[in-house]
Formats: structure tokens, sequence, C-alpha cells
């Protein structure tokens, strides 16, 4: 199995962070300078409820925002040292924890572990006398670490044979980014943060692979994000030189993040991410998106879209003269393409489980094939990606290839070889799995198939945003409610479950939709009725969803933001748009008319054309679905 290797050292350096930003220590910064600091740089107006409180503490609590922190200076010298490699005092290897022991993953160069002759495979069975059998991660780790200099008495196994060995701890030097070569020509690269050694690592590590490499594997599940400068100069080993950021202050002011660094290979990568895959990490994740360096396999990122920055001794050492300081939230990023990954976050070409997401890319990762296609696949997706029929039909990777075959979306082509060097012959993930036995559950319905937008529901099926009525159905023609939509909205968007009371009188937050409701509303996205009621059973009329989905979409977007905020009076004079509310012109102003391809062709996002709407008729699912998926796509926040 394609197993992620136990990065010893990194939980250990996150746990110290934790355990240091409890601590109890005084602060320096006073609540005046705490005051003027937040005034000045936090992305949103503050109110004065909040720059009132007595303390920094109270402030921050009353602010609200997880990411703006006050540190002390031990907070700070952990927050800092977490980004980057980590040191400790043991023997040099990872490794997975089992109910036999530790079955040793990698051993680092010239370690205490190379040099006693481990190797990857074998099984640590005791550590100086004391059974590994049974023991979790935390007690196996407590034994094998120590003081430098110490020595350490390990029984192991291979291939069936007890051996023993005496090793001399010494510090270990933990890269953040690591590589290996996986079958022979697979470059796995492992990512936990982005900080200053990032871009060395990526580069020391890529090149050394690099002769024996035609594809390439990112893990940046768990990555909490870093440095985003970091991010982008990694990004770049991928895509070459290009603008792959943007940052918005306060002010609207915007900062590009651009690249001149060229491109390491020209292999493609897969990149893997998971719900803790946040930040940074986003940025990194939508770069080969939208620069089609690769793909995204996994679950959707965590969906954190706003950046921070840190004011300490070095930007105003007058305030922090104790090495103290504070973390302000004090700007929203955007991807090449404009787009917000707030609470969307990122989403994979195929969402698969992350548990399979890694056998997933290996299979996805054969190599090219050498004038026959006999006993091969191929996926045209971005790129044309080969998987060994012999290899995904293995008992290892079985479940990795049904659940593949269950995320590809139905507009994917999916080609079997048919021998000779360009023999190829059409298929599908349905009939792959008949014919190979695989299970398999396809995520679309089964009364869409007459339906005019049966691709776009298919295809937001297929990325788990569509759900049906529970009996396989979707009942296409349906008009669709007020909390149906919120519902379907907020499965689009990722969005949190909200904290408290609901914010109106008929939606109880005990209720199927109640979460979602309040979400949207909390977002801006809809309101209530003007007297503390929702009417969560009315129907949706074209109209209110034109203006809910136009409202979404400036919200994602910056350039459809700017439209939105741009539009001419004139517009709104449009004769398709007369029958309309003169609260939801711009809306479908924006959705139907604003844009272009670069032959001048309006780009209609709507279902159909906008006079050909009945403003008030009762929407209906799918022309809901039809609506969202063009959008999504259009903004390539949906990657088909």
């Amino acid at each position: 199995m394609f197993k992620r290797t136990l990065r010893q050292g990194r939980p250990a350096a996150v746990l110290l962070a934790l355990a240091l930003l409890l601590s109890t220590a005084a602060q320096a910064l006073t609540p005046e300078d705490a005051r003027a600091l937040l005034e000045t740089h936090y992305i949103d107006s503050i109110s004065e409820e909040v720059l009132s409180q007595p303390t920094v503490a109270d402030m921050l609590a009353a602010l609200g925002d997880p990411y703006t922190e006050y540190y002390t200076p031990e907070d700070y010298a952990a927050f800092l040292s977490s980004m980057e490699d980590t040191v400790i005092s043991g023997i040099g290897v990872s490794s997975q924890v089992t109910e036999d022991g530790l079955v040793i993953d990698t051993v680092y160069a010239d370690s205490p572990a190379a040099q006693a002759g481990l190797r990857a495979g074998d099984l640590i069975t005791a550590v100086d006398g004391t059974p590994l059998a049974g023991l979790d991660t935390a007690g196996v780790t407590q034994l094998l670490r120590g003081e430098t200099g110490s020595r350490v008495s390990i029984a192991f196994s291979r291939d069936g044979q007890s051996r023993t060995a005496v090793l001399t701890r010494q510090e270990i030097v933990i890269p953040a980014t690591s590589a290996e070569v996986v079958d022979g020509h697979i470059g796995l690269i492992t990512c936990t943060t982005f900080g200053g050694d990032t871009v060395a690592h990526f580069t020391e590590e890529m090149t050394a692979c690099e002769p024996q490499v035609d594809r390439w594997i990112l893990d940046l599940t768990g990555n909490g994000g870093g440095a985003v400068g970091a991010a982008v100069d990694a990004a770049a080993c991928f895509t070459g030189p290009a603008y792959l950021a943007y940052l918005r202050d306060s002010q609207g002011r915007y900062r590009a993040y651009a690249t001149v660094n060229p491109s390491l290979t020209l292999s493609p990568v897969i990149t893997l991410t998971d719900s803790a895959t946040a930040s940074a990490s986003e940025l990194f994740a939508a770069a080969v998106r939208d620069k089609s360096a690769g793909i995204v396999i996994g679950w959707r990122t965590y969906g954190k879209g706003v950046a921070q920055i840190l004011l300490d001794q070095t930007t105003d050492p007058a305030l922090f003269p104790d090495g103290d300081a504070l973390k302000v939230t004090a700007y929203r990023f955007y991807s090449s393409t404009g787009n917000t990954t707030d609470t969307v976050g990122v989403i994979p070409h195929l969402m698969i489980d992350p548990n399979l997401a890694g056998d997933a890319a290996r299979l996805l990762s054969a190599s090219n094939p050498a004038g026959d296609t006999e006993g091969l696949l191929r996926v045209d997706f971005v790129w044309r990606w080969y998987i060994d029929l012999d290899q995904a039909l293995s008992e290892e990777l079985r479940p990795a290839f049904a659940a593949l075959l269950e995320a590809l979306p139905p507009a994917v082509k999916v080609w079997q070889g048919t021998g000779g060097s360009d023999g190829w012959a059409r298929t599908s993930a349905a009939s792959l799995a008949e014919a190979y036995g695989i299970p398999y559950t396809p995520r679309s319905f089964s009364d869409t198939g007459s339906s005019p937008y049966a691709a776009e529901i298919d295809a937001l099926a297929a990325y788990l945003i569509l759900e049906g009525r529970g009996d396989g159905t979707f009942r296409p023609e349906a008009s669709l409610t007020r909390a149906e939509l919120c519902t379907l909205l907020a499965r689009a968007l990722n969005c949190r479950i909200p904290n408290g009371e609901s914010a109106f009188s008929d939606v109880s937050m005990d209720a199927w939709y109640g979460p979602s409701v309040n979400a949207l509303a909390a977002m801006g996205l809809v309101s209530g009725t003007g007297d503390g009621t929702f009417r969560p059973e009315a129907p949706v009329t074209h109209e209110q969803l034109i203006t809910i989905l136009g409202r979404l979409t400036g919200s994602l977007n910056l350039e459809l933001d700017q439209a939105l905020q741009t539009c001419p009076e004139e517009a709104l004079a449009l004769p398709e748009l007369a029958g309309y509310a003169d609260w939801s012109r711009e809306s479908v102003w924006l959705l139907g008319r604003s844009q272009s391809n670069l032959f001048g062709q309006v780009i209609n996002l709507l279902w159909t054309e906008p006079d050909a709407i009945d403003p008030r008729a009762a929407a209906t699912r799918e022309e809901t679905a039809s609506l969202v998926y063009h959008v999504l796509s259009y903004l390539n926040i949906l990657p088909v």
C-alpha cells in the first residue's frame, strides 16, 4: 500500500507550540498599542465594542478571529520554528506504528540507524528491552528519543530473522520537505509546511530525483500553510514563471505574488489534499489547477482565504522590544485566476478519500506506453494519465482503483489499450468496473438521463455537491424550496456550521436545513422576509435564484466582483432585463451579459437566455444545478 510516512518530530513541534500558546505569560504589548495596530492593519473595520476592551486578550477574544493572535516571546519562537525543519535527538528513521512494533519506512542518510545497517521494511520489536507491541506513537517515540550521545539497544526483525543493534543517538534534522523515488519512476514529495527552507528543499530534492522521474506526486495533506512567498516559489518548480497569487488589504490595494523561477521538470504533478490542507497550501494547489501543471486528488481543502502579517521586533521595535509579536489578519488572498479560497477551498479534480488518494495517484502515474498499449488504461484529464491494469487489479491497489473509477467526472474520457503504439478504444468507468468485477457505486442519478441539463447535474454529483432524494433520484423538474437551495449552496461552498441561535424564528438549527440557511445568511447571500422569518418551504423564483447566485459569484472572484461594482446604468436598461424586478437586474446582467470571450462574444452563464426566463416562475432543481455548474466551471473552481 502507498503509505504516508510517520513524520516524527513535526507533531512534537506542534504540541510544543500549543503548550506555549496556552501559557499564561504576561503580555508586554499594551491595549493602546494593540488597538492602534489593529485599526491600521486589520482586514475589516473593527467595532468600538472590540477596541474598548480593557486588555489585549479581551480585545482579541471579542474580535473572534482565530488567526489574529498575540505571541509572548516563547510563543513566537515556537511559532517560527514550526514552519522550519525540525531537529530531534534520535536514531534517524521515519516509520509506521503497527500492532507488532515499528515498521521502518525511511532511514535518513548518515543517521545512527543508517550506520547500524537498518533498512526500510525492518520491524523494530523492542527498545532497551521494552516490547513495542501494543504501544501507541507517543509511547514508541518516548523510547526511541533521548539525549544526544546516549546509547539505545533495539531488537528488530528482517525476513523473519531476529537481530539486535546498539545505536548512539544524535541530532537528526527532519526536513519539512522531503522526496523519494517510488516504483522506480515516481517522485514522491512530502511537504508539511511552507517556510524559509522549503524552496531550497524542493530544488535540491527534485534535482536529485529528476533523472529517474517521469511523474510527480506531492503530498500536501495536513499542510496548514506557512509563508505565501515560499508556497508561490515552490509551485514555480512545476508551473514555471507566473503570477500565482494576489493579496488584497482593507483599503482595496492589491499585492501580486509572481515568480521568475523556472520549472524544474517537464513532467506533471499530482497534488494530494485533505480538509487540513490550508492557507498557503491552498494557493499551491490552486496554482497547479490554474496553470494545468497537473491535477489535484483528495478531499476539498480547508478554505482559509485570509493571510496574516507578523508585527514584531523587526517591524515595530519600540512596541515589541522583548521578542513578542502580534499576528494580524491583514489580507484576503486569491489564486492566479482571481478566485478566493475562503470557505470554498480548492476542489480536487478527483474527489477521493485521502486514505486512498495516494494509491490512486500512484495508479495514475504509470509511465507513457513504450510501443504497446496492451494492458493499459488512459485517462485524459488535463494531461494524459496511464494506469497499469495488472497493478490496478492487484489486491493492494484494488480499493484505490474502485475509488478512482467512482470519482471520475462523466465528461472525462477513458480509453483502454488494444495493442500497438496507438491502439485505444473508448470505454467508461462503469464498463471497466463491470468487466473486472470492481465494486462500483455511481455518483450520478437514475432519473436525469432525459434532462437537458444532465451533463451539469452529473458533473456536480461527481464532486459530491448535489445530493438526491435518498433513493437514487434527483427529481430534476421539481421546484426548489428556499431551504433546499441553501442546502445545495452550502454544500457547494463547503460552508462551516455556524454557532449560536438561528437568525430566523421559523428556522431551527436542529432542522436539516438550519445550519445551511444560517451559514448563507451570515455570508450575506440570503435574507429573511423582513419580519424575522425565512419561509424555508417557499419556492425559489427565477429572479431570486439569479440574484443569490450573482451575489455568490461576486464574492468568489475578483473580476466578477469588479464587474458587479461597476455595472453601467445602461446595462440595467437592456430590453431583455425589462421583466425582472429592479433588485435582481444587476445579477441578471452579471451572469447573463457581463462576460465575453476573446472574440467579444457574450458568455451567458444562465441556463438559457435572460429574456426566455419567466422571472417570477418557480426555479426547478435542474435549472439550479445548471446555473451553479456554469458559475463554478466558468471560474475554474470546479476543475472540469
